[in-house]
């Protein structure tokens, strides 16, 4: 998808998608040093309150963050200030996840870069919210690159 934009503005949405495996629920824990059973041991987690194995709050979180990166990064340099998370359902090991971040608040500053409020969240099959976040990015002024 190739979409141009200059200046961020509020009200400004993007999103992803993603569906995780075992394998690589269990390859991101262990690259992540996560050594949490219920992300590596299936036995484990099926006797869990989860009943399966579910996804390290770590990886879900960084699917989430890396969006706005490489979203943004399109077109503009960018770099993240904060981010915060919630994480209120597990994600399974072999879910299917909706990603949308919208843009809630823009501060012009110095050099034609943005500083951009974002609220973002992670959304399962059935829609219910896995993962609420917030974050602050610093967007630059718009590079000239080609955007394939």
């Amino acid at each position: 998808m190739s979409e141009k934009f200059d200046r961020v503005e509020v009200g400004h949405r993007f999103t992803g998608v993603h569906t995780f495996d075992e394998a690589q629920v269990r390859t991101f824990a262990s690259a992540a040093g996560d050594t949490n059973p219920l992300h590596h041991d299936i036995a484990f987690a099926e006797a869990s309150r989860y009943g399966r194995l579910i996804a390290s709050g770590t990886h879900t979180t960084a699917l989430l963050l890396g969006l706005t990166a490489s979203h943004f990064s399109r077109m503009h340099s960018v770099v993240g200030i904060s981010f915060s998370v919630d994480l209120h359902r597990p994600v399974y090991a072999d879910a299917t996840v909706w990603m949308e971040w919208e843009v809630i608040a823009v501060t012009h500053g110095d050099r034609g870069s943005q500083r951009v409020t974002l609220r973002g969240s992670m959304r399962d099959e059935v829609g219910e919210e896995c993962v609420a976040a917030r974050g602050t990015i610093r967007v630059g002024a718009p590079m000239n690159i080609s955007n394939q």
